[in-house]
Order: C-alpha cells, then structure tokens, then sequence
C-alpha cells in the first residue's frame, strides 16, 4: 500500500503545478495586452488630451496621436510616435501653434494713471511789494514749493511775462528795466506744458537819483572839456598834475 501511495501522492503535486503555471501565465497574458494611453495634441489650438481609444482621433486632421508608457502621471515618458499626419513638420508646427497660444494668453500690460500733485507755491523774495533803484539794484527773487517737485515737472519764473529763469531762484538786472510797476510770476508746469500752480508779486522800479544827477554832471564836464581849445586843454592837465603832486 506505501508503494500505492506514493504514485498518486506524485501526481497530484504534478497538477497543482500545472494549474499555477496556466495561472501565471493567464496574468502575465492580460498584464500584457492592457490598454495603452495615448495622447493626442491638436495642432491649431495645443488641446492636449489622453485616451484609451486612438482610432476615435487617427482620421482626424491635424491631430497628433502618440502612444504614452505604461507609467502615468509622467509626460516626459518615451512614447511610440504614431502621427496620422505625413507631413514631417508636424511636430515643429505643433510647437509653435502651442508658442502662438501663449504669447496670446499672456496678461495685458497695465497702464498706470499719474494723478497731479497739488503744489502749494510761496515767494519768499521779495517777501512784499517793493520799490528797486534803478540801475544800481537787482531784483533777487526766491520761491518755495510744497511738496518738491516731482519727475518731469518743472518752475520757472517770470517777468512782465517774459521767462527769466528755469527753477525756484532768479536775480533780474534793472538796468534795462524801464521805471514803474512790473509783475513777478512763478509757475510749476506738467511734462506736457499744463499749468499746475502760479504765484504773482507785485514790484516797483524807480530811478536812482543820485546816481541819474551824478551821471548827467559827469556829461556836462566831458561836453565842457571837448569844447575847450587845445592849449586851455593843456593848461588843465597841467594844473591836474600839480593838483595830484600836492597831495
């Protein structure tokens, strides 16, 4: 009965290996034919979309088909190209239509709005309406801004409306200034010339006359002198010379 035994105890272990060797197999079978993932890019608009059934998009135009690895979750996994295009440029133009579409979707540069600053202007000098002699005085004038002056505006002054400086500061001769009332005016214009602020001050000009009398006596000795002959002429020199060596 040992001798019995054993030939079937053998033979049922030779079958439980041959169902776990149909079993395996069996699975490395359907391990083997799953599913791949394939994607596809459209080529006009860059669309990109994964599918388990290719031969819903290989007849249609501009669709570019590849098949992805087993492995998801990855893009730059190796893939099996299966264009269903036979142009050879496919891929570049799939390249740059996806660079088209992001240089259009980029945001729209926004422009900013600069509001004018509300200047507060003061003329500091002359502090008041005032009198000049002429042509021995120069008007100085001076003038305070608050706030400081932004980028791209810009002061200047004015008199009887004829620009005489660029800025907060001026000295005006009086020489050529005729005696009477004459306006002082500063302003603060904008980048592009718009008025944003001004300031006026009043002044008065009038002739020096001690120096007018001295001028004109000065005038009436050099007419006397020409008019002299040339030996009187001589004489006055002469007499100056004695003068200067007395003292």
């Amino acid at each position: 009965m040992t001798l019995l035994a054993k030939p079937s105890f053998l033979k049922d272990k030779i079958r439980v290996g041959l169902w776990t060797t149909v079993a395996l197999a069996s699975l490395c079978t359907s391990l083997t034919n799953a599913a791949p993932i394939y994607k596809v890019v459209d080529e006009q608009t860059g669309q990109v979309t994964f599918t388990d059934r290719p031969q819903d998009y290989e007849q249609q135009v501009g669709k570019q088909v590849s098949q992805m690895a087993i492995t998801t979750g990855n893009e730059t996994s190796t893939s099996t190209s299966l264009n269903t295009t036979t142009n050879p440029n496919t891929s570049r133009q799939s390249s740059n239509a996806s660079q088209t579409v992001t240089a259009t979707e980029s945001p729209a540069i926004n422009t900013k709005v600069t509001t004018p600053v509300n200047y507060q202007l003061a003329i500091t000098e002359p502090s008041e309406e005032r009198a000049y002699r002429r042509p021995v005085q120069n008007i100085d004038v001076n003038v305070q801004i608050k706030p400081a002056l932004q980028a791209g505006d810009n002061a200047r002054i004015y008199f009887d409306d004829k620009e005489v400086a660029q800025g907060l500061s001026a000295s005006i001769a009086t020489v050529d200034v005729l005696p009477g009332t004459h306006t002082i005016k500063a302003i603060i214009q904008s980048e592009t010339g718009q008025t944003l602020e001004q300031i006026t001050r009043t002044v008065y000009v009038i002739q020096n006359t001690t120096t007018l009398q001295d001028n004109k006596r000065k005038a009436a000795q050099l007419l006397a002198y020409q008019k002299l002959a040339w030996y009187q002429k001589l004489m006055l020199k002469l007499r100056q010379q004695e003068v200067a060596q007395s003292q």
